[in-house]
């Protein structure tokens, strides 16, 4: 597939090496002619320097005959720009936008058709985030969790801990403890190295685990795998930019919300918005501040400004304070990398933002793509088509189909009704397959699994 990428920076660059990978002619077009040299001494692409709108530009990085056009620059207007003049110059089939600002994503509806901004498919980072910080809230004790089939399925990550309830014990222990519920260990990882679960894998302290569940049995397998949290209360939220204000905005009706904003002004605008949040002046990095609101009571301290080292440091000092729970965007993944514990569960923008761009550039019909262990592993959901004349998936048992190595089927979504992955079960058409992969590097195989006949790729 013939991709133009627009905008070299943390995401586009990102995206431009999960692509290249999977061998799809890949330009990526940039002002800064720098940026466009590092990503091209590391990855086989071509790359274009200048105006990502500008139709000379996008001619020269062979608009005229692209599949696609991913417009992911930090600046929203020449993002929209850049679609229309794909679309109207050089009739791009189809075409992605980031798009950040709240005021037009409210009106998403009525600006993006093909008659008047002709975006095929709207990305917008803060909303993505903030819906994963809300799952996180939701679901105490979890590392990741991730919805699939339109949240009737849920893969959720947790970390087995020292005295925990299945340390020392086998997976199909599982079973025999919660013969009303179905689950399925997807995958374990142990000091970053992925194990293959198998009914005799022992876990281990420290092991992430990550297991998918109908959403109604999510915190039952929970209790199983560790000792369940409380369910949160106190949530103080360190950022009132997008992220942060929309995020207290969702769930200040559920939880008590504190804000802390720098920006005087900022706080004003938030404090008219925002019904039951309180909306305080200053810095999360002052102790005398997080001391005097109590952060020793906080469930949650969620770190959310757009400075990853403030983000890092606020989070050590509220979690060294008393807060029992950090979560905490981080933008460079080098920093991600570095971070000890004090830092409960790390966020990364980018790699949310990629999973989403995935599932429209994936080939097959494909619902969901959700990048794991920052990016290192996938989980996606796919339609079955077909029969069994013209499908390698299609009326076979789950032990008859041949699956690549490191690829595991988690569960089955057909129609409402939620089947975990079993030997036995077969696969009929329009079932919602929901798979683990371990080395994403496989994606291509799984594409050509679940292909069907001759032509379903196009």
């Amino acid at each position: 597939m013939k991709i133009i990428i627009l905008g070299a920076g943390q995401v586009g660059g990102t995206l431009a090496e999960h692509l290249a990978n999977e061998q799809n002619d890949i330009t990526v077009v940039d002002t800064d002619g720098e940026k466009l040299r590092a990503l091209q001494d590391r990855l086989d692409i071509g790359t274009v320097t200048g105006g990502a709108s500008y139709p000379n530009i996008l001619q020269k990085a062979g608009a005229e005959d692209a599949d696609m056009l991913i417009a992911v620059t930090n600046i929203d207007e020449i993002n929209m720009m850049a679609c229309q003049v794909a679309h109207t110059l050089f009739n791009t089939p189809t075409k992605i936008s980031r798009v950040r600002s709240p005021s037009y994503l409210s009106h998403q509806q009525q600006l993006f058709s093909r008659d008047n901004i002709p975006v095929d498919v709207i990305i917008g980072p803060e909303q993505l985030v903030t819906e994963n910080i809300q799952r996180l809230i939701a679901n105490p004790g979890a590392l990741q969790v991730l919805d699939f089939a339109e949240g009737k399925v849920q893969l959720v990550a947790v970390r087995a801990y020292h005295g925990g309830p299945i340390v020392g014990q086998e997976l199909q222990d599982i079973r025999k403890h919660m013969p009303k519920v179905d689950t399925r260990v997807a995958a374990i990882f142990r000091q970053d190295r992925s194990i293959t679960p198998e009914g005799s894998t022992v876990v281990e302290v420290g092991d992430e685990i990550f297991f998918i569940a109908a959403r109604k049995n999510i915190r039952a397998v929970m209790s199983e795998l560790r000792k369940v949290d409380k369910p949160y209360k106190r949530v103080m939220i360190a950022g009132g930019g997008n992220i942060g204000a929309t995020l207290a905005w969702n769930i200040e009706s559920k939880y008590q919300v504190k804000v802390i904003e720098q920006s005087y002004s900022r706080c004003r605008l938030l404090s008219e918005r925002l019904r039951h949040s309180i909306v305080l002046n200053g810095s999360a990095s002052e102790p005398q501040l997080l001391s005097s609101e109590n952060i020793e009571a906080t469930d949650v301290f969620c770190a959310l400004t757009n400075n990853d080292e403030s983000n890092i440091m606020m989070s050590m000092l509220a979690k060294r304070m008393g807060a029992k729970k950090v979560i905490t965007l981080i933008a460079n993944p080098a920093y991600a990398d570095l971070v000890g514990d004090e830092i409960d569960i790390p966020i990364s923008p980018q790699q949310i933002t990629i999973g989403s761009l995935l599932t429209h550039i994936r080939k097959g019909d494909i619902s969901n793509v959700h990048s794991l262990r920052r990016g290192a592993a996938e989980a996606i959901e796919v339609t079955a088509h077909g029969d069994i004349n013209s499908s390698k998936v299609v009326g076979r048992r789950l032990d008859e189909i041949s699956l690549p190595d490191g690829v595991t089927i988690g569960a089955i979504v057909r129609g409402e009704e939620v089947i975990i992955a079993h030997s036995h079960i077969v696969v009929n058409p329009d079932d919602h397959v929901i798979l683990f992969l371990i080395d994403r590097s496989k994606i291509r195989a799984v594409e050509k699994l679940f292909a069907v006949g001759l032509g379903f790729f196009s």
